[in-house]
């Protein structure tokens, strides 16, 4: 799943996280030397306590109410999951196995005979010739994003009353979990192949990248709300679906046929996941508008990133920052996209017609439908400042420490 520097891993919020500061009951000297009228002290102590206990109670019931309601979205989740909901609306969005495409079906057949081998092979390196390496910087790093499944479906799989306990539950989530990340997998190992291939990049340091981003994981929190990981997998999905799309459109340009078609495969794939995770997100906000919101402001303000932001070939300590940067130049994927999928989110889940929600609610709402501005705002900014730049190359060991612009 490709994406920029500018969007950050989710940061789940936990419910001990509702920020409640209260004062202390000190408050500011008198400007006088002496008060018109002396407290006593015993009057005073008294009043700073029954401030705490207030204090104290107010935050345990706001913490109560926090949990209330998550039970209340857990057990949402659960009754979709053990009523047909997700079978009908998710499930339903996942090709049969019979049906799906195989990396062996978008790469030279092996079957054949080693002559038609060779033939294959050789026709499809004569194509890959023409593929500039920025291009290849971005489909490398797309690749060594998709081939960290395993971390993903772990971080998937935190979240109890929806998750998989046994690896073979039979509830819908679990059967969802399982379909979408068998037709992930596909993902990860169709561009792998290509590469391999393809000739045109050093396997070995691709190979050491996967490995370093499986040992370094995702840099996420304890998740607390459903509904932030469903909103936030939805803006992965669709970050995923543009950047393999627009590869596939590149890849055409420079006269690869087969990548474009591998890499437009990908993105189809994408494109259903993206639509079942909007669905479930959606029917969040039609049980809960105020608790959806305040989730989707939390996701925004965590920001969004990639799952791959920790990735390292074991030298380059910025790669990932290296290749969002080569994207953003190519233009598979950049900052204003992501402003794009936030308007895109907002209008598709209705947020700007919410009604009924509470102070924290609609704060929550001005933050999200303000935001498409501030981040357009931010990429002009961006885009100004990379103007000035000089050209900066960087070499890449992905493709044999052959140097590649970043801006």
């Amino acid at each position: 799943m490709p994406g920029l520097t500018a969007m950050m891993a989710l940061a789940w919020a936990p419910s001990s996280s509702v920020n409640l500061r209260f004062g202390s009951g000190g408050g500011r000297k008198a400007a006088s030397a002496m008060p018109l009228v002396k407290k006593s002290s015993s009057s005073s102590s008294s009043a700073h306590l029954l401030g705490r206990s207030r204090a104290r109670a107010a935050a345990t019931a706001a913490t109560a109410a926090c949990d209330e309601q998550q039970l209340q979205t857990m057990e949402l989740l659960r009754r979709l999951g053990e009523d047909g909901w997700v079978e009908e609306h998710m499930l339903s969005l996942l090709t049969p196995v019979a049906e799906a495409w195989q990396p062996a079906d978008l790469l030279p057949a092996f079957a054949a005979t080693a002559e038609e081998q060779r033939s294959q092979v050789a026709e499809l390196q004569a194509r890959a010739a023409g593929v500039p390496d920025d291009l290849l910087v971005c489909l490398v790093g797309n690749m060594v994003t998709e081939e960290g499944l395993p971390t993903y479906m772990t971080m998937a799989n935190r979240v109890r009353g929806i998750d998989d306990a046994t690896g073979c539950d039979g509830h819908g989530w679990a059967r969802w979990l399982r379909g979408w990340t068998a037709e992930e997998n596909r993902h990860g190992d169709a561009l792998n192949r290509y590469l391999y291939l393809c000739g045109r990049v050093d396997m070995r340091q691709v190979e050491r990248t996967v490995h370093h981003l499986l040992r370094g994981g995702m840099r996420t929190l304890e998740p607390s709300c459903p509904c932030h990981g469903f909103i936030y997998v939805a803006f992965q999905e669709r970050a995923t679906f543009v950047s393999h799309a627009r590869t596939a459109r590149r890849a055409a340009l420079h006269g690869d046929a087969c990548l474009a078609k591998l890499c437009g495969a990908v993105a189809a794939d994408e494109k259903r996941h993206e639509a079942a995770y909007t669905r479930a997100v959606a029917r969040c906000f039609e049980a809960d508008p105020d608790a959806a919101v305040r989730a989707l402001a939390a996701v925004m303000r965590a920001k969004v990133t990639m799952p791959g932001e920790l990735m390292t070939d074991g030298r380059d300590e910025n790669l990932f920052d290296h290749f969002a940067a080569v994207a953003q130049r190519v233009g598979v994927y950049t900052a204003a996209d992501y402003g794009d999928m936030v308007e895109h989110f907002v209008r598709r889940w209705g947020v700007a017609e919410l009604g009924g929600l509470s102070g924290e609610g609609r704060r929550a709402q001005d933050y999200v439908c303000g935001l498409p501005r501030k981040i357009r705002r931010m990429e002009q900014l961006a885009h100004d400042c990379a103007a000035q730049k000089e050209a900066q190359p960087v070499s890449f060991s992905w493709v044999f420490e052959r140097p590649v612009r970043l801006h």
